[in-house]
């Protein structure tokens, strides 16, 4: 059976070569019994891969189950997992299975492995490695021939190092592992999964699917997406229901992406004159845009500085010249030049209704660390947003989770 085959069977939209390549990967390894990680953003279809691996595995006819970590409690997913003996705990009236006994033979999911308390990671591992577990209560051992598939939307290593996942389970795990790529690095397959949607939901509410003009088709493809294919749906939904019109504007289509539907990316800018370079993140585009932009006022304030030197200038035209510069620094909290030491002073009347304004041919610029600017950019992004890491980690244009890393790593209060 070939890539296109599988898709159609497990209702996978998309041609993108990641798409493909993860799909292709999952066939591979399913007729082995390694254990495989997936890994991706949440809300881009990680689930569909255990799926593939389970019934293209000689474990097909047996069990497949399906788990979420996340949204199991920690008091009682030890006895979810592998079971507990009457009596083991407050409420257990009878002897009871876990999802590792019944799914015996064949092959269980576990969803949102990073969510995993450190006490059950330490039983899931002995279950990896010698296909052993005890129920809770139990002190008998019990066998288990179960495949494991797990996926996370959680940054493992980063994990490890916070000392909230063991690193010995995560090998263990990742002995194959599978990237979903988010929705972003898939333009390609946007407008297709968009059309897909469009016509289920035309079938399911009876009525004629909506069609995208080509300003809304542009608005479509180019939005960040950060709740990937999910969110795409949830959006094509809520036009469906609520449009009057099934001919669908760029307009009209900005109005239910947050931020009007503009890419949470910052656009590359490139400088005339400048040599095209390839830029290694997002973070690396802001600064250079910024760096750009100090250069430009460094200069345009040298500019009137040199003008106030010029002895051919009336003193009107120095003066002018001279008020320009106060507006600047003004402007400028953190103005690009220290308080200025007496040079060339200009005089005016203070009757006139004019302060004394000093001229100086002092240059001292701000630091351009890029660690400060950093800090800096996420500061005013907290303070924006009222501290909610979400809607600031969108305003800087990276992940929560690069987000809650950077103000660990820079202490931000």
């Amino acid at each position: 059976m070939d890539v296109q085959e599988i898709k159609q069977r497990f209702g996978i939209i998309g041609n993108s070569p990641g798409l493909n390549r993860a799909i292709e990967v999952a066939v591979q390894v399913a007729p082995t019994d390694l254990s495989v990680l997936i890994t991706g953003e949440s809300g881009t279809g990680k689930e569909n891969f255990p799926q593939i691996i389970h019934q293209f595995s000689a474990r097909k006819h047996g069990k497949y189950i399906a788990v979420n970590c996340g949204a199991i409690p920690e008091g009682t997913i030890d006895s979810e997992l592998f079971g507990h003996e009457k009596g083991a705990f407050t409420g257990a009236l009878a002897d009871r299975k876990g999802y590792f006994e019944e799914a015996d033979g064949g092959t269980i999911f576990l969803d949102e492995i990073g969510e995993l308390p450190l006490a059950t990671q330490v039983r899931l591992l002995r279950v990896l490695e010698a296909g052993e577990f005890m129920k809770v209560g139990s002190s008998k051992v019990l066998k288990t021939n179960v495949r494991v598939v797990a996926a996370t939307n959680v940054d493992i290593p980063q994990a490890i190092e916070e000392g909230k996942f063991r690193e010995d389970l995560y090998y263990r795990l990742n002995t194959v592992p599978i990237r979903v790529l988010p929705l972003r690095d898939r333009r390609e397959d946007i407008f297709l999964l968009f059309r897909k949607f469009a016509l289920d939901f035309a079938e399911r509410y009876r009525m004629p699917p909506v069609r995208l003009d080509e300003e809304a088709r542009h608005v479509l493809e180019t939005y960040h997406w950060p709740g990937n294919v999910r969110q795409l749906k949830n959006i094509t939904e809520q036009i469906s229901i609520i449009e009057q019109e099934r001919n669908i504007t760029g307009a009209a289509m900005r109005t239910y992406l947050p931020s009007g539907g503009a890419p949470q990316l910052p656009a590359i800018y490139q400088r005339q004159g400048v040599d095209e370079k390839t830029f290694n993140s997002e973070r690396e585009i802001l600064y250079q845009v910024l760096f750009d932009m100090k250069k430009d006022m460094t200069d345009l304030k040298k500019l009137v500085f040199d003008l106030m030197h010029d002895k051919t200038s009336s003193s009107e035209v120095r003066a002018e010249h001279a008020q320009i510069i106060q507006n600047l620094y003004q402007k400028d909290a953190s103005s690009y030049v220290p308080e200025p030491a007496v040079s060339n002073s200009v005089h005016y009347d203070s009757h006139a209704g004019r302060d004394d304004i000093q001229d100086t041919e002092e240059f001292v610029e701000e630091s351009l660390s890029l660690e400060e600017k950093e800090i800096e950019l996420i500061k005013k992004a907290l303070e924006k947003h009222k501290g909610k890491r979400k809607y600031a980690a969108q305003e800087l244009g990276i992940s929560e989770r690069t987000l809650y890393r950077k103000i660990k790593e820079y202490d931000i209060e």
